[in-house]
């Protein structure tokens, strides 16, 4: 029993080595068969991951530096409603458009989309201002919900009012909080009364005195539910 069971316990030393030499052997062979593939793609890796670094630190970086220093006289411009000079430029100092042109696609360059979208639309020149506005994109909650309402704006400008509706829709549900979402919720019940759409408009004024009670819009809901016949709670 004592000498099985030393056999049974005693460690296959032989067979163990064979088998990562074999092991071994095999990943030798595959690298050899295939080393131009895996030597090409560690570099891509390598490439793309120091690419990556120093496209942030000598590119990104110092385009976002570039595009705020042109960026700041156009918005000292539009901060006093020049809005012409803010978009273009004077000549002297840059506007939103020529920010948007060589730096579209940095913080800075976005938020001048956004501000040349409010230019061409106080300017009167709303299809481009809905362009513009529709290339603008951001995560906040504040300026985003803006950014849609104002597309809104816009397209009751043109009277195209089923696109204004969509885009005051979009900015009131975009962030749920008592200070955008009913104000563009009732712009939406306006917009939808225009397009003949009463019990749309009914719906979406019930939404603002159900969520926002508080709002200025809420506290004036209800009359004009009374005018489109339904003063239920």
């Amino acid at each position: 029993m004592a000498e099985t069971k030393n056999k049974a316990t005693q460690p296959q030393t032989a067979s163990q080595d064979f088998d990562l030499q074999a092991s071994m052997h095999r990943a030798e062979d595959f690298y050899t068969k295939n080393k131009n593939i895996i030597n090409i793609g560690l570099l891509a890796v390598v490439v793309v991951v120091g690419g990556f670094f120093a496209y942030n630190r000598f590119i990104k970086q110092p385009n976002e530096t570039k595009a705020q220093e042109m960026i700041f006289q156009a918005q000292n411009s539009f901060a006093v409603d020049s809005f012409k000079v803010a978009l273009n430029g004077n000549g002297n100092n840059y506007g939103f458009l020529q920010v948007i042109d060589k730096y579209g696609s940095t913080k800075a360059g976005n938020i001048a989309k956004y501000s040349a979208g409010v230019c061409y639309i106080r300017l009167g020149e709303y299809q481009k201002g809905i362009d513009m506005l529709k290339s603008f994109s951001s995560n906040d909650l504040m300026l985003q919900p803006a950014a849609f309402g104002l597309i809104g704006d816009a397209y009751m400008e043109l009277n195209q009012v089923n696109d204004g509706i969509e885009f005051y829709k979009k900015a009131g549900h975009y962030n749920d909080n008592e200070l955008t979402a009913p104000v563009y919720l009732f712009r939406a019940g306006m917009a939808l009364r225009k397009a003949g759409k009463d019990q749309d408009a009914i719906a979406i004024f019930k939404e603002i005195k159900e969520k926002y009670p508080m709002s200025a819009e809420g506290r004036e809901i209800d009359k004009y539910l009374a005018v489109l016949g339904d003063v239920r709670n």
